[in-house]
């Protein structure tokens, strides 16, 4: 046989085995394909969703295409049905033998938004204005009660109803009894693709929906809530001000505002821990502060800035004068947390338990509606913060907390051990207080940039 002659014989059989390919790729798609042909526009349709209202790149979108298409496909579904989590979990496992963990990661995420797609594609979701009805009303009554048995903060309180709220309007048109952990997926999506909201917004919204279905609602979630579409978390670095924004700041406060402000520098504070420290949270003595139900609900300690002790001893002298003078009038006793109220009948009334930053009028207590002096409103210090920061012209996005974050920096940039740092801001986790590693001038390998060799 002459070499020609094996030339075309051998093109004609390969030409042979791509027909015989073809073929079952035709007789496959016949078969078991045809779903997917079908229902191309539903894919176009959620290609033009993902584009328009997720955060998804450009460049990922014929991924997560792919991915459901791939996920029906293995499932032998149409498009408009819906898998079960167990044909989900058994694609996602199959999935993960062939591909990388970020892409599972993908490919879940992909069927999590195909699914609020079709939900949202039959009605979308619209949050009313209208007050709740009755039923309604009565969940967020029974949902009161049960924060304030167990003692939840009121912040905590108004956080919880504010999302009851949300999702009782987006539901409006269900009664309480009819409520579903579906309605609850489908409201955790809603505020990761309509609104936008971030991580710990969501997250935020989860805890005070849980808290309803499982105590007022008296519903089981299993683990529902986790197939709701999650919101992109993005690691935002701290705005940090340098020792000489904190001074300048500093020289345009005055009065009670400078001494909270540099207490919270000088301490690395909450806004709210500060507001809420009483004169026997400060131990002079031992140059020590006490901070009683942080965040979290715990007590730590930090030190009490040397600098300080003149101002402090000057707005302890103003809380007394103030407290002689209620005492005078007869004046309630000012809050005590949990039941130390009922504990101890007349400890609101003791000087120890007297707020250090005490407002100058009298207001009324949200709960129980009695008159009696709190604590400085949080507002007042962050507008005065605000002002001060504004008159610096420093360009920083600044706010009160910026002081606390400046705290940290500094001390890790002074070569203080990132575990007294830990300790001294009250994180529960290391992870949290290594963010500001990432925004230290000075390391503790000394680089410097080639540039500045």
């Amino acid at each position: 046989m002459g070499l020609w002659d094996c030339i075309v014989k051998y093109n004609a059989w390969f030409l042979a085995r791509k027909l015989i390919f073809f073929g079952i790729i035709v007789i496959w798609n016949k078969l078991y394909g045809s779903n997917i042909i079908l229902d191309k526009n539903i894919l176009e349709e959620f290609k033009s969703f993902l584009a328009l209202k997720s955060r998804t790149n450009e460049k990922s979108l014929p991924y997560y295409i792919h991915w459901v298409a791939n996920c029906f496909e293995f499932c032998n579904l149409d498009l408009a049905a819906n898998p079960t989590e167990n044909q989900k979990i058994d694609f996602l496992k199959k999935f993960s033998l062939g591909h990388e963990d970020w892409q599972v990661k993908q490919a879940e995420e992909a069927l999590r938004l195909f699914e609020y797609f079709k939900n949202s594609s039959v009605e979308t979701p619209q949050e009313t204005t209208t007050g709740l009805s009755k039923n309604w009303q009565a969940v967020e009554e029974e949902t009161r009660t049960l924060l304030r048995l167990r003692h939840r903060s009121y912040s905590t309180e108004k956080t919880y109803l504010s999302w009851l709220h949300s999702f009782a309007g987006q539901n409006s048109n269900k009664d309480p009894d009819e409520i579903t952990p579906d309605d609850l997926q489908q409201f955790l999506s809603y505020l990761a693709v309509e609104r936008k909201v971030s991580t710990s917004t969501q997250n935020q919204a989860l805890n005070a929906l849980v808290f309803v279905f499982k105590n007022a609602l008296r519903k089981t979630l299993g683990d529902h809530e986790l197939d709701a579409v999650k919101a992109n978390y993005k690691r935002r670095l701290p705005v940090v001000l340098s020792k000489n924004e904190v001074q300048a700041v500093f020289e345009q406060l005055s009065g009670i505002y400078k001494t909270m402000a540099m207490l919270i520098y000088g301490c690395g504070l909450r806004l709210q821990e500060c507001l809420n420290l009483r004169i026997k949270d400060i131990d002079s003595d031992r140059g020590m502060i006490f901070v009683r139900a942080g965040k979290g609900d715990k007590d730590r300690r930090t030190m009490l800035p040397q600098t300080l002790q003149p101002d402090l001893q000057k707005q302890i002298s103003e809380a007394k004068t103030l407290h002689e003078m209620d005492r005078e009038k007869l004046v309630s006793g000012i809050f005590l947390p949990g039941a130390l109220d009922r504990k101890y009948p007349n400890a609101g009334k003791e000087w120890g338990w007297f707020w250090l930053f005490p407002s100058k009028s009298l207001s009324i207590e949200p709960r129980t509606n009695i008159i009696r002096r709190h604590h400085i409103h949080e507002a007042s210090l962050q507008k005065a913060f605000k002002t001060a920061v504004t008159k610096t012209g420093i360009t920083k996005q600044a706010s009160i907390h910026t002081l606390r974050h400046s705290f940290a920096t500094h001390l890790l940039e002074n070569g203080y051990d990132i575990r007294t740092i830990q300790e001294l801001l009250g994180h529960s986790n290391l992870q949290t207080t290594m963010i500001y590693t990432h925004v230290a001038t000075r390391n503790m390998l000394g680089v410097k940039s080639p540039l500045d060799q």
